[in-house]
């Protein structure tokens, strides 16, 4: 009776306990679970006497079976991770399985604990990645790293540093080998100060020292280190390790080298400057000075905003601090400068930061090379795809159009010449030859159309030249003014008298004549008709507007074929669907586009869009 007592109080004890706790016996089974531990993987405690300890652990992820296996069948102590996942929300767990004793030292179970270590895992993965990244950039710059676990006392070489140290691949060095490699002095004294102070106060360092490598030759290094801690505490020493020997051996021999360097700057195809951390220019080559027009002297502390225009020097600007911040490479980015003169060049632009032998940021190299040719090119091709594309598209459908509007004319001339063969009737036969007549001059009349269409599309050589709009129009308006007086049109005309735009005056003279010739044709009856010719300019091109407020189109219903071959959207006997049609390829003849806006019996506007203006 005791014991059970004994057993309750224990049971009601584990229950409580703040921590995830658990017992399992010899079977795999669960005899006492803390609240917190059911709350681990969800369970009733009512429960656990059913459930076996491997399905449990079967719920979660990353568990490793052997290992858990092993923790039961030979009762070994150990730690095992495992991920639960609920809701797209991650929360990784450790759980802690030691051998449980009864009062004689007999095993007779596993007591589990679980901690929650979903920040450390996070903190981890973010170390990993740090790692990555550090890798990359030491593959790129060949700069080495190094690390130190304090738990272990492991230091950790990665390929790059043990290159510099002329040591095998296979080389693990403890904390005295690795400061041995120092020469012995100052640098072994210095490296030794430094790595301690990092430890004991989390110092960060970087320092120039020299080292004597396995094959004893002395070489300049830079060796950085920074403290790495978890829930405050210092557990690790991550730094790089760069041989600098050249650099330091340059020095000697400075000028010489820099007129080597100058020599070489100047002479490459490529703009190439350095800058201070105000964006200050503190040597250009001879290829920027040519590209900005100035000599050297008159860049030198110069700043973007002095040279570009404002909003391209503001970008520059961010550019540079961001590197400089950071001190990370911007590699081979496509950049455009705009000139305080408005001129435009496309770049490939590579930023580097510029560090001291101290390992600080100074500045940064600019290097720039001019591919304004190759976007021009670029464009050229773009523009001949898009034109290719839409004369296959015309070609395509003009083919349509042929096919139809022959076969049609074809078999109206072989019904009509079997009606005229079969007849005897004198009278009915000039009749049928009177059809066969109209028939020809419709045959011709489809010719003609078509040929002009052709005309249009085949004529590449057209020259363009400068015409005042205003000249046009009085000149359309003097050939229609019997045509515009009968209908009493009124014309609204707001374009400058002194607008040119460079065009086919022939095709303007059509364009106009069409579009003026259409806005009559197809006026309101309830309405005094008013046309109203307007121009604005955007982006270089300018805009020429015909307005009218006649019977208007339809353009949900007729929108997609308004500027087809044969298309009418009127029951004007004398429309013949060729008008448009025309108009829409003598203005992309020209480089142009037209695009139209209507709402049925309120008027319709035609937009004619010039590329170029004089």
């Amino acid at each position: 009776m005791l014991k059970a007592v004994q057993t309750d109080i224990h049971q009601y004890l584990l229950k409580q306990l703040p921590k995830a706790t658990a017992l399992v016996n010899m079977e795999q089974k669960l005899v006492g679970v803390s609240d917190s531990w059911s709350a681990v993987f969800d369970i009733s405690s009512k429960d656990i006497s059913k459930l076996s300890i491997q399905d449990l652990y079967a719920k979660h992820d990353k568990v490793d079976q052997k290992t858990l296996d092993r923790f039961f069948t030979k009762n070994k102590s150990g730690r095992l991770r495992h991920l639960k996942e609920e809701n797209g929300d991650e929360q990784w767990f450790e759980s802690t399985f030691t051998p449980w004793f009864d009062e004689k030292e007999n095993v007779v179970g596993t007591l589990i604990q679980i901690d929650d270590i979903s920040e450390e895992v996070k903190k981890e993965q973010e170390l990993e990645l740090y790692k990555t990244l550090h890798k990359t950039q030491s593959e790129v710059a060949k700069i080495g790293s190094w690390e130190y676990d304090i738990a272990t006392e492991q230091v950790s070489w990665c390929e790059q540093t043990k290159k510099i140290h002329q040591v095998p691949s296979s080389y693990q060095p403890t904390v005295a080998e690795a400061i041995a490699f120092y020469k012995q002095g100052y640098s072994r004294n210095k490296i030794s100060m430094l790595f301690h102070k990092a430890l004991k106060d989390g110092s960060s360092f970087n320092k120039k020292l020299v080292i004597v490598t396995k094959k004893g030759e002395e070489r300049w290094v830079m060796a950085a280190g920074k403290p790495i801690k978890k829930d405050g505490k210092i557990v690790k020493l991550f730094g790089t390790f760069q041989d600098v020997h050249d650099q330091v051996q340059a020095e000697t021999k400075s000028k010489e080298n820099q007129q080597l360097l100058t020599t070489l700057i100047n002479n490459i195809p490529l703009n190439v400057y350095i800058k201070d951390k105000d964006s200050r220019k503190i040597l250009v080559n001879k290829a920027e000075c040519e590209y900005l027009g100035k000599k050297a002297k008159d860049l030198i502390g110069k700043t973007d905003f002095e040279l570009y225009d404002a909003d391209i020097a503001q970008i520059s600007r961010e550019e540079d601090l961001e590197v400089m911040r950071t001190q990370k490479t911007i590699l081979g980015k496509e950049t455009m400068s705009i000139k305080k003169d408005g001129t435009i060049t496309n770049f490939l632009t590579s930023k580097i930061p510029l560090l001291d032998l101290e390992g600080t940021v100074t500045g940064l190299i600019g290097i720039s090379m001019d591919i304004t040719h190759l976007k021009k090119k670029e464009d050229q091709l773009r523009d001949l795809i898009n034109v290719t594309a839409v004369q296959n598209k015309k070609l395509i459908n003009f083919a349509h159009i042929v096919s139809h509007n022959l076969r049609s004319h074809t078999a109206n001339f072989s019904m009509l010449l079997e009606f005229l063969v079969k007849e005897d009737d004198e009278t009915e036969k000039e009749r049928i030859l009177a059809m066969l007549s109209q028939a020809s001059d419709n045959l011709m009349l489809t010719l003609s159309d078509l040929n002009q269409v052709v005309d249009i599309n085949t004529n590449i050589n057209l020259e363009k030249k400068s015409v005042k709009i205003n000249d046009v129009i009085h000149k359309v308006q003097q050939d229609l003014s019997t045509f515009l007086t009968k209908n009493q049109i009124e014309i609204k005309n707001t374009i400058p008298d002194d607008l040119s735009v460079l065009c086919v005056p022939a095709y303007l003279d059509s364009i106009v004549l069409n579009l003026m010739t259409n806005a009559v044709k197809y006026r309101s009856p309830d309405r005094k008709p008013t046309i109203t010719l307007s121009v604005k300019k955007h982006r270089k091109k300018i805009i020429l507007s015909f307005e009218d407020n006649g019977l208007g189109i339809d353009l949900e219903k007729h929108g997609k074929k308004l500027f087809g071959l044969y298309k009418t959207f009127h029951s004007r006997k004398d429309a013949r669907g060729l008008g448009l049609y025309i108009t829409k390829n003598q203005v992309e003849a020209m480089g142009g586009t037209i695009t139209v806006s209507s709402q049925v019996n309120k008027g319709t506007t035609f937009k004619v869009y010039f590329d170029e203006e004089s």
